[in-house]
């Protein structure tokens, strides 16, 4: 398993930049290691609301946004919406506990999420999808 893994990662060429929305300071750490780990950059909000000042103001630009659902200020799904009302291109995957709930999980998709993960946040699970990113 781990081979594939490797495999996978070294098709990724150029550098991922990804911002990673989270009120957990161990659900960013984690990420943090997994974008790392594949080579990739990453950036850091606490809440949705940190990311849409994120956009707006600093005019910043991601491959990759993960996207948590709960968090205080603004959740996911609100802070999707905006970001796509934003014309935000990047490709948000919402990472939530909740994602076995199928309500849930497909209120977060109706909010402009590409993929729903389900915590906790693993490599094997990311990296398809980035590829699918990196190739198109």
């Amino acid at each position: 398993m781990a081979t594939k893994s490797m495999g996978d990662i070294e098709k990724i060429k150029k550098k991922l930049n990804v911002l990673i929305v989270d009120d957990d300071p161990l659900n960013l750490i984690i990420h943090e290691k997994i974008i790392k780990a594949i080579g990739g950059i990453s950036q850091t909000a606490n809440n949705g609301e940190e990311a849409v000042i994120i956009h707006r103001d600093g005019g910043s630009s991601f491959d990759l946004i993960l996207m948590d659902k709960e968090m205080p200020e603004r959740d996911g799904v609100s802070t999707t919406k905006k970001l796509r009302e934003m014309k935000v291109k990047s490709m948000i995957v919402g990472v939530t506990s909740l994602a076995d709930n199928e309500e849930e999980r497909r209120a977060f998709m109706e909010a402009g999420l590409n993929h729903c993960l389900a915590k906790p946040l693993t490599k094997d699970k990311i990296i398809p999808l980035i590829n699918q990113l990196m190739d198109g």
